[in-house]
């Protein structure tokens, strides 16, 4: 198996996913499109991540590679390639959602293999000013008071979070220096607050990563057997 991981930053990579892609035996290949690395075929790759980052799913103006990249992704979805999506892309949430917080399961999510064997509550970190509408077909999977699309599913294969569970304390260490999370951490809880929350998810991101590793096998495993 091959995944092809599409990144918009250096410090937004797979991280505890990463481990896990490779338990199973795949090839994890990484493409930095905030650097100019150009976009790969996507009939070369089995199953797609794409990961987050400081921009907005529509900022073709500032970063033009964002069209090609969602015309690959919409292109390998409807060949049915296998797809997961983190944080990055989603829109219309009209406030931020900080912290290390819980997700409630659908009943539907909690019926859905992408979710087998994941306790409740899930705690997850939330980092984001913009969220989603489902797609058509969609089905929600997750659900949070601010954003009521954490997570859906578009087919059998298909997927999109909005929250992170990948990110290790040397991420957050680096997250901490990128001056665009600087100022969305001031602006949304205050320069104080937001250096406490930078520590606190550093001290903790090991405790996402149990429930990291399961999503994602499960996630590899639907790429293989589309149920």
């Amino acid at each position: 198996m091959r995944v092809l991981a599409l990144q918009h930053i250096a410090c937004e990579h797979p991280g505890a996913l990463t481990e896990v892609i490779r338990e199973r035996g795949a090839e994890l290949v990484q493409v930095e499109l905030d650097e100019g690395e150009p976009l790969p075929d996507w009939r070369d790759f089995d199953a797609v991540l794409a990961m987050g980052g400081p921009m907005g799913a529509m900022d073709d103006g500032e970063h033009p590679w964002l069209a090609a990249e969602r015309r690959l992704v919409r292109e390998a979805v409807e060949d049915g390639r296998a797809f997961l999506g983190v944080c990055l892309g989603v829109q219309l949430l009209d406030r931020a959602e900080v912290g290390l917080l819980p997700v409630e399961l659908t009943a539907e999510g909690r019926a859905h293999p992408l979710f087998a064997g994941i306790e409740e509550p899930l705690i997850t970190l939330q980092w984001h000013g913009d969220s989603f509408e489902l797609p058509a077909g969609a089905v929600r999977l997750a659900s949070s008071p601010v954003a009521p699309n954490q997570a859906f599913a578009v087919g059998p294969r298909a997927f999109g979070v909005q929250f992170h569970l990948e990110v290790t304390a040397e991420m957050a260490r680096e997250w901490a220096r990128v001056p665009a999370y600087q100022r969305s951490l001031a602006e949304t809880l205050g320069e104080d607050a937001g250096r406490a929350f930078l520590d606190e998810v550093e001290s903790r991101a090991e405790e996402l990563h149990p429930a990291a590793r399961r999503l994602c096998s499960n996630w590899l495993e639907l790429a293989v057997t589309g149920r």
